[in-house]
């Protein structure tokens, strides 16, 4: 699941998985008010969460509280990927459980970078 509201972010992050030949399926949800409704009704979990902190109707920290605190959602991995380098965003998501905390990258290959740190969080979760 991406949780995103720049479409150009989910194109490249779509774009980079599809690069390094990763079978997947994605759900994004531009709102972040959407995440938890939609994490509460669905068939299956997704493996991983990519969230951005910036988002439209709930900030992105807010969610990964719910998330973190909730008995039936907290087993999902949370990669963190957003514009913020400040350290207090920073060490908020990884004391609230988030398993990576990386800055948008700008370019394709920066975003292959990406797509192998979230292959790792995934490979470290079902260990």
């Amino acid at each position: 699941m991406l949780v995103e509201d720049d479409p150009d972010d989910v194109e490249l992050l779509e774009a980079a998985l599809a690069d390094e030949q990763i079978n997947f399926e994605s759900t994004v949800i531009p709102q972040g008010d959407r995440v938890i409704p939609y994490l509460e009704v669905c068939k299956k979990f997704p493996n991983i969460i990519i969230l951005d902190l910036n988002l439209p109707k709930t900030h992105g920290k807010e969610i990964l509280a719910q998330l973190k605190g909730s008995a039936t959602l907290s087993h999902i991995p949370v990669v963190i990927l957003t514009t913020s380098s400040a350290r207090q965003d920073r060490e908020f998501c990884l004391n609230t459980g988030a398993n990576a905390y990386m800055i948008k990258p700008v370019t394709m290959e920066d975003f292959k970078s990406v797509v192998q740190r979230i292959l790792a969080v995934i490979g470290q979760e079902h260990v």
